[in-house]
This record gives structure tokens, sequence and C-alpha cells, in this order.
């Protein structure tokens, strides 16, 4: 690789596609972000750019704004609740904690409740540790503005994402539990392991069957799993796997992948499922996605 260019990109690549990923929620469109930034890239000498990892940063932070203001109203014709596109992730990724809080579904989820330039401020500063100085640049504001915007997409993610730091041990058994519960069609384990304010959000995207609005409390989520998951004529199994770097389910109807289950654990029970049936977000688990926050 000789190409000074080409080789500067590739090096930062997998911190381009995890900032493009943070910042959008979909694989498929930090894909194109990706490919949109090299061919900004290439059209710089490299020799003239002093930092150019954060120059890389930069570009892609812009491109991914735009995007994510487009994806909106893509978001708003979606046939019932969106979720992340879910990712398998290497092992390094559930190593570290720092990283696999900031992909799990459960903060994904909350950012997707910030407006695009609060999110990707809060992206830049609490996740990537980017300088007041270089975010303002990647978003058009002044520092001091930059700084307001962090402070206030702090308040609100620390007011919504989960209270305790779980660690991927515990989830794992939680789980297990679930996993369990579901297969042995054993709606007294289903419901052991189960919050009583449990929420389910279900995401087919109309194309696979899914609930319209988010099922909330314990009884109607062991409904809607054993009336909907756990039909009886179909076998349910499940594949244990990391899934944006925490513990989560591969879930298989009759040997056919039908969907990747990640869940929120707090106080030793499940108080959020994340089932994620829609078949053009399923593309990214055959293989793993190499995330860094450097």
């Amino acid at each position: 690789m000789n190409d000074p260019a080409t080789a500067t990109f590739v090096a930062h690549r997998n911190l381009l596609f995890t900032v493009a990923y943070e910042m959008l929620g979909s694989a498929a469109d930090a894909e194109d972000v990706l490919q949109e930034t090299w061919l900004r890239w290439v059209e710089v000498d490299p020799a003239g750019v002093r930092d150019q990892r954060a120059y890389l940063v930069r570009i892609t932070t812009r491109l991914s704004l735009n995007r994510l203001r487009t994806m909106k109203r893509r978001k708003e014709a979606y046939v019932g609740p969106w979720l992340p596109e879910p990712l398998l992730t290497t092992p390094d990724v559930a190593e570290d904690v720092e990283l696999a809080e900031s992909v799990s579904m459960a903060l994904m989820l909350v950012l997707e409740t910030l407006a695009p330039t609060e999110r990707a401020v809060f992206v830049l500063r609490e996740v990537f540790d980017v300088g007041y100085e270089e975010i303002a640049a990647a978003v058009g504001k002044t520092p001091a503005a930059v700084r307001q915007i962090a402070h206030r997409a702090r308040r609100h993610v620390d007011a919504r994402r989960p209270r305790e730091v779980v660690s991927a041990r515990e989830t794992r058994a939680v789980l297990e539990s679930f996993r369990r519960a579901v297969e042995g069609r054993d709606l007294d384990g289903l419901l052991a392991v189960l919050a009583p304010d449990v929420v389910l959000m279900s995401d087919g995207g109309g194309l696979k069957q899914a609930a319209l609005r988010p099922v909330t409390g314990a009884a109607k989520v062991g409904r809607f799993i054993f009336g909907g998951v756990g039909r009886t004529e179909e076998e349910l199994t499940s594949v244990p796997a990391v899934v944006n770097g925490n513990p989560a389910l591969l879930l298989h109807l009759d040997g056919t992948l039908d969907g990747i289950m990640a869940v929120r654990v707090e106080g030793g029970r499940i108080t959020g499922l994340y089932y994620v049936r829609n078949p053009e977000k399923l593309t990214r688990v055959a293989a793993e996605t190499p995330l860094t926050l450097r």
C-alpha cells in the first residue's frame, strides 16, 4: 500500500465507521458515509493536513450529520418502532466497557432522542473524547456553543441511560435464564426474569410481523413472546452471541434466523428487550464488525 492517502484512510477506517455508526445507528448508512468520506479524502493533499485523523473525523461527522437529517424523514415513515441495526462485534469490543456501553442497544436508543447536532456533539465529546475546538469545526458551531450543547446533551442522556453498569457475566446469566424460559415455554420462569415494568420493542420494518408500539409490563411481554416469538408450530432455538459489544441472542425459527434479541438488565432482571426482525437489518451478523474508540 504505497499510496499515503489510502494508507491513512485504512488506518483510521474502523474509527470512522464507529463514529458514523454511533451517530446514525445504521451500518448500511455508516458504510455509505465512509464511501463519501473516502471520495472527499482522495481530493485532499495529505501532506497539507496537520492532523489527518482529526480531519477525517471532521469529514465523517459532517457527512453523518447531513445523512442523519435525511434519515429523520425515513424514520418518521417507518412501520412500527425503529431500532438500531445490530452488529456482531469482536471480543475486544465487549472487553472495552466504555465502548460496549456506547454501542449498546439501550444507549443507542437514548441517542435517537437527541437532535442531530446534539447527538454529534455528545458522541464526539463523551464517547471519543474529541476536544471542543475540533467538534466546533466539525459541526459548524463556536466552541462556546458546543460546550452548551454538550452539557445539555449529557444531561438528557444521563436522565435516560441505564442507572447501573451491569457486567457482561451478569447479563449473560440473566439472558440464559430468559433463553431457557422461552425455549421451554415456561411462563413462570419468564416472568421471574422480567422486571414488572419491562418494555419490549420489536422492529419488523413492515417486512416481518412486530408490535407496532412498545409492549409494557411483564405479563403483556410474556404473552407477546409466547404468542409471537415462541409459536408452538415452529421450533424455536437460540444462539448466544455478542451484539453491539453486549450479550444477546440470535433467535431461529425452524433453523432460519428470525431476529436478534438484545436486552437491558438492571437489578438482576430484564428491564428492556429489543427484538430486531427486519431482514434488512440482519445482514451484519454473519461476520464480526470491528469497532474502536481510537
